[in-house]
């Protein structure tokens, strides 16, 4: 790729031997060796959705060497470029890269730098994204000065980034820095290219087996109130109530002592109460039905009175 069309330059400044920025490549006389990760979610702590979507981000990462013997006697001038040859992921992968150098730099800004730079050779879409790190390896095969991109890159075929100042010359060439053992320059290079992204969705159990709210209280109030299967009268003043055994012997043991015991009021299943007033009674009992008084407050000593007499406690 043609130095005008190059990477949109990053740089860093800093002393002798620190590399600086910009973007572009160069390919290897060696192999690329590659895998795949995907990033996936974590379930931890998750609160629980009736619909979700996890996103996974499909990343191949591969990594590549270029060594570039007798480095020193490199003859190329401000600009002038050397390129490996090109590298992919694996032997399947329709994307091609290459590493490209300008050993004397980019241009003037950057004459006393090797610039360094990532290039798309290949590719089959419109576009990839990938972030890229490069590091020179020392005499002990250690990476040193080693540079990477802050973000994925956009790359088109023909499009490189990389480092206009990646590092300095005369840094580079000073044998005290043992950079280039033998006269070697040898430049490791990691690349993340995003491959995909795919979205699954999906439903939670609970709500295809979603349970129904509780209605217990509004069953047992329609109960009250329509007096259905209802097996016993209770009669105050001139007022008749329809009632079910069962649950006033459940909720007060006064009643239930009276359906117990073989009593004249258990036997004709007609109950006469004369010492509790019917709109009393009737509250009463729409409290041992629904464990609710609406009308507390405005009749509250009658009502605490027959609660009383009836042993209702959560009435009292």
């Amino acid at each position: 790729m043609d130095v005008d069309g190059a990477a949109q330059d990053e740089s860093v400044s800093g002393g002798p031997g620190q590399a600086a920025s910009g973007l572009r490549p160069q390919s290897p006389s060696g192999s690329a060796s590659g895998s795949s990760s995907s990033s996936s979610p974590s379930d931890a702590h998750m609160p629980v959705a009736e619909n979700w979507c996890h996103t996974q981000v499909k990343v191949i990462k591969f990594n590549y060497m270029w060594t570039i013997n007798n480095f020193s006697f490199c003859r190329e001038e401000m600009g002038e470029v050397l390129k490996s040859s090109t590298f992919s992921a694996g032997s399947n992968d329709k994307l091609k890269w290459c590493l490209r150098i300008n050993p004397k730099g980019l241009d003037e800004e950057s004459k006393d730098y090797l610039s360094l730079y990532l290039l798309l050779v290949q590719c089959a879409k419109n576009e990839v994204r990938a972030k890229f790190k490069f590091s020179i390896l020392n005499a002990k095969r250690e990476e040193t000065k080693a540079m990477e991109s802050q973000r994925a890159y956009r790359f088109v075929q023909g499009k490189d980034w990389g480092f206009k100042k990646f590092i300095r010359r005369d840094f580079l060439l000073d044998e005290a820095n043992g950079l280039l053992p033998e006269d070697r320059l040898s430049i490791f290079c990691e690349v993340s290219v995003v491959a995909e992204t795919v979205n699954v969705t999906g439903q939670s159990n609970l709500m295809q087996f979603r349970v129904p709210p509780c209605r217990l209280p509004d069953d047992m109030a329609n109960l009250f109130e329509k007096h259905n299967f209802s097996d016993c009268l209770l009669v105050t003043g001139t007022k008749e109530f329809h009632v079910h055994k069962a649950i006033l012997a459940t909720r007060s043991p006064v009643f239930a002592a009276c359906f117990e015991h073989k009593m004249s009021e258990a036997q004709s299943d007609r109950v006469i109460i004369d010492d509790v007033e019917p709109e009393v009674m009737k509250e009463m009992l729409r409290f041992m039905y629904t464990d609710q008084a609406p009308n507390l407050d405005r009749m509250a000593d009658t009502l605490l009175a027959a609660a009383d007499k009836y042993q209702l406690d959560r009435l009292k």
